[in-house]
């Protein structure tokens, strides 16, 4: 199984608009499209401009192709107008041969991750599209640590998450275009319950488990942190982001 996830910049007063229209045509044409088994779209409880498109597929193939075949630009093209002006501006000339200064629109950003592990099985069956809540987290492992992260993650994370309350839906994903980055991306019935998990104190025993394998920057940062009772950031630093699932449909 494959996950593919589409981040864009929208315009706040433009975002009711922008989730209607992914709602009444873009889960639609994705539901007609081969391969794709699950598709929703998510929105940052953090930053009310960032949404996602965060879709399941059988294989890579049908996403490639799904990608590559012009339906995708063509979904695009659908939502670009309610996407943000970047904050970068194009120079170039026009008619008359005087500079003009055009703001260019935020460029989406699109990831591909392997699916490795997830429950229930199959993972997209019964993924209601209620309102719930989808927690990211993102970490960089050493080089060769994949494996050995994944069968941790098994044995020891998975199991613990299924009788957490609130948990419904969890997805380990390797990436594709960057092999030593991971996502652990879960599914609540609410923000409460995501939140509860993280402030018992088992989000930070089941992360001790397996921080061994994060990346070198990652350990040297613990090092620091350990010596000098000081909070270190780094450019690998293990993420998490917040969102709320507002369109969703399973195929």
């Amino acid at each position: 199984m494959f996950m593919r996830m589409v981040q864009v910049k929208v315009r706040p007063e433009e975002a009711d608009q922008m989730i209607g229209v992914y709602s009444d045509s873009i889960i639609p044409a994705l539901q007609k499209t081969p391969g794709c088994m699950y598709a929703s779209l998510i929105r940052s409880s953090q930053n009310s401009s960032e949404a996602i498109s965060m879709t399941l597929w059988d294989s890579i193939e049908h996403a490639e192709a799904y990608e590559h075949g012009g339906l995708f630009q063509q979904l695009m093209g659908q939502i670009a107008p309610y996407l943000s002006d970047s904050s970068e501006w194009k120079i170039q000339l026009s008619k008359d041969f005087t500079w003009e200064y055009i703001p260019t629109h935020e460029e989406p950003v699109v990831k591909s991750y392997k699916v490795t592990t997830s429950f229930p099985a199959p993972p997209s069956a019964g993924i209601p599209s209620k309102p719930m809540y989808v927690r990211i987290l993102s970490v960089r492992l050493k080089p060769g640590k994949l494996e050995e992260f994944a069968s941790l993650y098994n044995a020891e994370i998975l199991p613990m998450l299924q009788d957490v309350h609130g948990c419904r839906y969890a997805f380990l994903t390797e990436g594709v275009a960057e092999q030593n980055e991971i996502l652990s991306v879960t599914i609540w019935d609410s923000k409460e319950a995501a939140d509860t998990y993280e402030e018992s104190g088992l989000f930070r025993k089941l992360t001790r488990k397996v921080e061994h394998t994060f990346s070198e920057i990652y350990q040297w940062k613990l090092s620091v942190e350990k010596r000098s009772s000081m909070q270190v950031a780094s450019t690998e630093d293990m993420n998490i982001s917040g969102y709320n699932l507002v369109s969703g449909k399973v195929f």
